[in-house]
Parts: structure tokens; C-alpha cells; sequence
């Protein structure tokens, strides 16, 4: 019987299912909209910048890293009614070694009080596997090799990848309705053809102006599902003078939030959030950090306004 290490069962696991809810999860979902949701490129008027790394599971053999970058901004064209963006992200989970590529567009429509972005994305994954087989010796099992379901050497496929979203932003409120992998992208490996099923995301939240004109509270909240699993998101934050925020999220069978972060006098933006594992993962981890730089500016301006047209940008 062979005898594989639990991150190599959750692998596998992940192989059979075609990699299902295979996405990455974010604690600072407001500042990575543009991940999974297009339609926001360019919508808040301002180039934008952000790039987050997450350390899941501390202490778990394998267990998910991840770092992406993303950047999007207002295009001068068709009078200046749409954006564009762009997305890096490398997640490794286990034996998977994964970089995302993608490049965002959005065309803006003015729709009541707001905007409506209307955004595709289109780019590429890379899928690469580094199997590391431990089996324990004397011990009696089956190679690798005489499993067709196993992968036995690295391996590594390119994919394109698309997806679709919709974004209104107002002054005091947003709504986002996307999908992500719509065309659900087929990995051609040696042993097995798994495939990257659609993600469906739904995300809103509100700025409410508290009796305290300094402070202000904002809830939020992310739904995401794969068609078969669904994941739900709900964060409060309270932010003081426009410059300190902080607050707690609440994952869904998952994990219990905290958040913080600062504005500096610049407008550099600098977050960090800390989840206190609920699920059976806590008898094996400490945690999860994640850590968020964010910068917006005016193009026009060439330095950072003092108000944003955006709530999403505690």
C-alpha cells in the first residue's frame, strides 16, 4: 500500500476534480477586483497598482503560496470611457508550480449615479507539475509509474484562458458580477486531461458615513463558486480620517479574519491581514499572513488625490 504524504493525496484530489475551486483566496479581495472581475479596469479614473502575497496554511508541508501583481488604468481613447489591465499571478500549491498572465479591458458606461464597466480578460495559464515522491522503505507499494492516474516526472502545459465581468461603481456603493476560466481551459498532461472549471464571483460593498465625520464604516462581501461548491466572503472595516482602517472578515467554513492597514502621506497603501483557521487545517497550521501594497495616482496630476472615486480603496 503506498504511503504519500497529505499534500500529495490533496493533489491528486484536485487532479480528479479538474481543479476545482482552483483559484486562489484573498483576504484583501477589495484591492484584487481586478483578478476576477475585469469590468473594474479603469473604472476609478486612476492608474492603480497592487501587489499582495499570501502565505497559507504556516507550517503545513506545501501548502499554498501565492503572489500576484496586478496594475489598471483609464485609457485616453473612445473618449475615455473604458480601461485596461494587467494580471500576473504565480500560485504553488504542493506539486503544482502555476503563473497566470492575463491582460483586462473594460468599456465604461455612465448608468444612473455611477459607472457600468463592461470588462474580458483574456491571457494564458502555465501549469507545471514537480511530483517528489516520499514512500517510506520496506514498505510495500505500487510505483508511480504503474498508476495511470499519477504523475511520475515534471510536467509543465500553456492554456489560454478567458473571462468576463460587469463592475458598477458609485459614490458610496459597488457591485460585480464575473466569471472566471469561461472557457474552462484543458491541461493536456501525460497521465490524464484535467480542465479548470468556471469560477462565478459576486462581490458588493457600502460606504457609511458614521456621526464621527472621521470615521466610517465599510462592509463588503465576496461570493464565489465553482458550480458545484460555493464559498462566501463578509468583511466590516472601519476606517478613521481616510488614512487607518482596520476591521474583520469571516470566511465561510474557513476562517476568521483580522485586518489592518495604514495610508501613508504619499498615498501608498499597506495592508495586513491574519486568518485564524476554523477548519480542520488549524491541527496542522498556525495560519495564514497575507501582506497588500497598493498605490493610486492621477495620471494628470502625477501624485495621489485626496479623495478616490472608488470605495473599494479603504
Amino acid at each position: 500500500m503506498k504511503k504519500i504524504s497529505g499534500i500529495v493525496l490533496f493533489l491528486c484530489i484536485s487532479v480528479s476534480q479538474g481543479y476545482s475551486q482552483q483559484d486562489p483566496l484573498m483576504s484583501h479581495y477589495t484591492f484584487n477586483t481586478l483578478t476576477y472581475n475585469p469590468g473594474v479596469a479603469g473604472i476609478s479614473g486612476m492608474i492603480c497598482a497592487t501587489a499582495i502575497n499570501r502565505q497559507q496554511w504556516v507550517g503545513f508541508d506545501g501548502a499554498p503560496t501565492t503572489t500576484l501583481f496586478n496594475v489598471n488604468t483609464p485609457l485616453p481613447i473612445f473618449k475615455g470611457n473604458n480601461g485596461a489591465g494587467l494580471i500576473i499571478e504565480s500560485d504553488n500549491v504542493g506539486f503544482d508550480k502555476d503563473i497566470n498572465l492575463a491582460a483586462a479591458y473594460s468599456y465604461h458606461l455612465s448608468v444612473g449615479t455611477g459607472k457600468l464597466g463592461i470588462g474580458v480578460n483574456l491571457g494564458m495559464l502555465n501549469k507545471k507539475l514537480e511530483p517528489e515522491w516520499k514512500i517510506p522503505s520496506g514498505d510495500v507499494h505500487t510505483p508511480a509509474s504503474g498508476d495511470p492516474l499519477i504523475p511520475e516526472n515534471k510536467e509543465s502545459y500553456v492554456a489560454f484562458d478567458a473571462g468576463l465581468g460587469l463592475y458598477y461603481d458609485a459614490d458610496n456603493y459597488y457591485a460585480g458580477l464575473s466569471v472566471t476560466h469561461i472557457n474552462q481551459p484543458k491541461i493536456k498532461f501525460t497521465k490524464g486531461t484535467p480542465y479548470v472549471s468556471r469560477h462565478y464571483y459576486l462581490t458588493a460593498g457600502y460606504r457609511l458615513q458614521l456621526r464621527n465625520p472621521a470615521l466610517e464604516l465599510i462592509p463588503s462581501g465576496l461570493a464565489y463558486s465553482d458550480g458545484k461548491v460555493m464559498q462566501f466572503t463578509i468583511s466590516s472595516i472601519l476606517r478613521y480620517n481616510k488614512k487607518v482602517w482596520g476591521g474583520v472578515s469571516y470566511r465561510a467554513g474557513d476562517a476568521l479574519i483580522g485586518m489592518a492597514g495604514i495610508e501613508l502621506y504619499n498615498g501608498l497603501r499597506l495592508g495586513y491581514a491574519y486568518d485564524f483557521t476554523l477548519s480542520d487545517m488549524s491541527k496542522n497550521s498556525s495560519g495564514s499572513h497575507e501582506f497588500m501594497v497598493n498605490y493610486c495616482f492621477d495620471l494628470n496630476l502625477g501624485k495621489s488625490p485626496m479623495k478616490y472615486k472608488s470605495i473599494r480603496f479603504l
